[in-house]
């Protein structure tokens, strides 16, 4: 991504109530990928370092000539339409932002129009529920696209880029719009038996990284669609126009004749290379000076949060050379974690002597960051996406072991390796308890 700009994110982002659980209910099933890739969809946004989101909707109140936005200071949301008015948010503005899109805007021969004690419409709510929900916190811009021609929203996406670098904040920005909406005869628009070659061809772009052919959809097939997502999408690419497209599609399916998809545009991943960078240079300056390395200053973004963590060291061949790491958060930041426990993979893990100067040049370094652990089952365990700790019910004992290692294979192994991990001999109660990692490598 252009390092000369402060969005530190784009993306596309589904809109359909039911996926939010208090009004989905048991239905939620149905969109469950859709959910799981909004998680992962939130963490990429949180590592960026984002600041502000700006989501632009559909489903505002809008106007033919003019694009507008939510006024502020506070801003509020709810989901009452749909039967869930007990789950409700308020959030705060970026004020100066909006000043600063209204000064571009109006350059660019535009008008931008404020929406005065309204609340939210689900274009909004929804991608600000799961936001929300999944731990991001900051400020908010909230708008609604416009009836103008395509040229004009990837010029208006452009006027939100240069007033984001204007303010000097990470943001990150939001497309929200569905996909087509006709793509079965019991689909709630309609059937059109070539509403899915407009689908088709969006995910065609995002996963061939190349937007332009966002740009080049044929207008006759968008309408017959249905959609309510592409002027969104426009906004997003005029303001991706300068960065560097790093397109990937985290999720698309399309349960009740609506497509959904979750994806990104771009993303600033110099935060995501920092964690196993920040294991080197910690263990290269306590190698060559014997002492520890100052933690660096960091104040947003994912090093600046308080997590667990396991520090792993391998071989230039694959060969495991330390493993230390943390089931709960012993520091204030990730950052100083990472830093101690990459000195302890290097120096005090049992199984190996501690590493020299001359091997420095043939290690690679990785950082699991853990979730926090949760009570599970056994059939709640899956040793491809669940880490595992085993704990005695009667002691101080207790073993972890990492989630997707090639050759564990099922719940019943992982939790055996865990339990002789940790020294519990078999046949011992032990309680059970479940982690997530995001793993980040060299």
């Amino acid at each position: 991504m252009s390092t000369n700009s402060f969005i530190v994110f784009t993306g596309v982002a589904p809109h359909p109530p039911i996926m939010v659980p208090e009004v989905g209910g048991d239905a939620i099933v149905e969109v469950q990928k859709s959910i799981d890739a909004m998680a992962e969809f939130t963490h990429r946004i949180i590592e960026s370092g984002a600041e502000t989101v700006v989501i632009i909707s559909p489903h505002a109140p809008l106007d033919e000539r003019a694009f507008v936005f939510y006024g502020g200071p506070i801003i509020q949301g709810d989901f009452a339409r749909f039967r869930a008015p007990q789950t409700s948010f308020s959030l705060e503005v970026d004020e100066p932002l909006i000043s600063q899109l209204s000064s571009f805007t109006r350059e660019d021969n535009f008008e931008l129009i404020e929406l005065e004690n309204i609340s939210l419409d689900h274009g909004v709510a929804v991608p600000l529920y799961f936001l929300l929900k999944n731990g991001w916190s900051g400020k908010v811009v909230a708008l609604g696209y416009s009836f103008l021609s395509n040229d004009d929203h990837l010029r208006f996406g452009a006027c939100i880029r240069k007033a984001v670098d204007e303010t000097g904040r990470r943001v990150a920005l939001i497309a929200s719009g569905d996909l087509s909406h006709r793509l079965k005869p019991e689909a709630p628009a309609g059937y059109n038996p070539n509403a899915h070659l407009f689908d088709e061809e969006i995910v065609s772009a995002v996963e061939s990284n190349d937007l332009l052919k966002v740009e080049l959809v044929d207008d006759q097939l968008r309408r017959r669609a249905g959609e309510c997502g592409y002027r969104s999408v426009l906004v997003a690419i005029g303001a991706t126009k300068e960065l560097t497209p790093r397109c990937e599609l985290l999720s698309y399916e399309a349960p009740f004749g609506v497509g959904y998809m979750v994806a990104q545009f771009a993303a600033d991943n110099e935060v995501l290379r920092e964690l196993p960078a920040l294991a080197r240079k910690a263990i290269e300056t306590m190698v060559h000076t014997g002492t520890a390395m100052k933690t660096p200053a960091i104040r947003f973004g994912i090093l600046a949060e308080r997590a667990a963590c396991f520090v792993s060291i391998k071989t230039s061949d694959g060969e495991l050379r330390g493993c230390i790491g943390t089931i709960e958060p012993t520091k204030d930041t990730l950052a100083e974690e990472i830093i101690a426990n990459a000195i302890g993979a290097a120096s005090y893990d049992p199984r190996f002597e501690p590493v020299t100067a001359k091997e420095l040049d043939n290690l690679k370094y990785s950082v699991d960051v853990l979730s926090p652990a949760e009570p599970a089952t056994m059939d709640q365990l899956d040793p491809k996406i669940y880490g595992v700790v085993v704990e005695e019910l009667k002691g101080k004992r207790r073993g972890l072991l990492l989630p997707d290692i090639p050759e564990v294979t099922d719940a019943k192994q992982q939790v055996e390796i865990a339990t002789r991990k940790a020294g519990i001999k078999p046949g011992t109660p032990v309680k059970l308890s479940r982690f997530e990692v995001r793993r980040f490598r060299e």
